[in-house]
């Protein structure tokens, strides 16, 4: 198999030094693009996703470094290499203090440039390219440079042992990515198992976790091994770890510390190998300020942090999403809809999805089970996201929306009178007034 080549993006406003590198690393297989600004360069990254940027230091408007601090706020793992002249190298020295992976002074040797452009290249996610065919990113179909560059990060991690946080609404695909990852390591030939922490009553979730002995508790008629054992050697996912109770996440701490399982009932613990993977729609700082997390677990589990967009977020992936369902619905229930009418389709891609990937596949399967067509009309569209379930209101606008239909069912009853009503909610009628005029109700409406 051929793999791609390579992707670099050289940055200079020096048109002569551009081409005189970019014919040096085309030569040598590299797939180049050229950009004359650091303007330009942010503009072509999304288009482009180099996997190694190559920037003048100084140049004008904005210069290497800045180019630098812009591509790290979306991108920590793109590495950047810095050309300078000799009476620069104390600022490129500073630079390789900020992560910029090297500098090179100019003139440059053709020999040190390909070198560092290897180097920089085998640290580059998918850049060493031992894993042609992407098979292990298979399950995520996407074109959005937001979920490419995560991708990249993943891949990262991936070649760790690091325990990995993946962060992200409910419906955005977490456990998909927690497999992707599981699919690149060098784990992926030993089991992946998935428990949602939220999904197991509290008392049975220690037993899922760590096992049991026969005997251990009443209707424990046999020994279970445990989600940890089962998983050894290879990946556990622990879904929405923050709905986890607290005295549980004590004793996951102490499995994380020692490396050792003790199933309940048992006196011997067992040593185990296991790469942990955790994910959480919550925010679990503000989980840990509220006493609801412990802070010790939560750095234990968030060594590397994924965070996947909202659907809302990727919407250039909506077509391909919509499409994939329409192919796995009509394939595995064998009705013939030929595809999404453009118009059903303008729908889909402007409705603001809630409930994520999830919901989308929600519509796209009661619109096939709809259709008389042989095309899914943008009727049975709007139809079906109308009916799926609304969000649920914040506490704040639900206290408003309650304080609204309250006073104005109490200056119904009252029809408009102001003193009663302020005596029926107990409040004085001046601080019933202030509420009246929060919510913008005319009391005269109402007589």
């Amino acid at each position: 198999m051929i793999l791609d080549k390579k992707r670099i993006l050289l940055v200079d406003d020096d048109e002569d030094l551009l081409k005189l590198l970019a014919m040096r690393l085309t030569g040598n297989g590299y797939d180049v693009s050229l950009a004359q600004s650091g303007e330009e360069a942010l503009a072509l990254l999304p288009v482009i996703r180099p996997q190694l940027v190559i920037t003048d230091l100084r140049m004008e408007g904005m210069d290497g470094l800045a180019l630098f601090d812009a591509i790290r706020k979306s991108n920590t793992s793109l590495p950047v290499i810095i050309l300078t002249a000799h009476g620069s190298i104390p600022d490129a020295v500073d630079a390789t203090k900020r992560g910029v992976f090297t500098f090179l002074t100019k003139p440059i040797n053709s020999r040190e440039l390909l070198r560092e452009v290897e180097k920089a290249l085998s640290l580059s996610p998918g850049g060493g390219g031992d894993l042609p065919g992407q098979e292990w990113r298979r399950e995520i179909i996407t074109q959005s440079p937001l979920v490419e560059d995560l991708l990249r990060k993943a891949l990262l991690a991936a070649a760790s042992n690091s325990s990995v946080l993946i962060r992200g609404e409910s419906g955005t695909g977490k456990e998909l990515l927690a497999r992707a990852i599981h699919r690149a390591s060098a784990r992926a030939a030993q089991p992946f198992v998935a428990v949602n922490c939220g999904a197991i009553p509290d008392s049975l979730l220690e037993s899922e976790l760590f096992g049991h002995v026969k005997g251990a508790f009443t209707g424990a008629d046999r020994n279970h091994a445990g989600l940890f054992r089962s998983a050894d050697g290879g990946t556990l996912f622990l879904d929405e770890i923050g709905d986890m109770p607290l005295a549980l996440q004590v004793k996951l701490l102490r499995v994380l510390q020692e490396k050792q399982v003790r199933a309940i009932g048992s006196a011997l613990a067992t040593s185990i190998n296991v790469r942990i993977i955790s994910a959480t729609h919550r925010v679990l700082e503000d989980e840990i300020k509220e006493g609801n997390f412990r802070e010790d677990l939560y750095y234990r589990l968030n060594v590397v942090s994924l965070e996947l967009p909202t659907l809302a977020e990727r919407r250039e992936d909506i077509p391909l999403l919509a499409n994939h369902f329409l192919h796995k619905v009509t394939s595995e229930t064998g009705k013939k809809v030929g595809g999404i009418s453009p118009e059903a389709m303008e729908v889909l891609i402007s409705a603001s999805w809630p409930g994520n990937i999830r919901q989308l596949g929600n519509v796209v399967e009661q619109a096939v089970a709809l259709s008389t067509s042989h095309l899914i009309s943008a009727d049975l569209i709007h139809n079906a996201i109308r009916e799926t379930p609304e969000d649920i209101p914040s506490f704040a606008d639900a206290r408003r929306q309650f304080e609204q239909e309250y006073l104005v069912q109490l200056l119904k009853i009252t029809n408009g009178n102001v003193s009663q009503a302020a005596r029926l909610a107990k409040r004085n009628r001046t601080e019933f007034y202030k509420l009246l005029n929060r919510h913008h109700i005319v009391p005269t409406l109402f007589k």
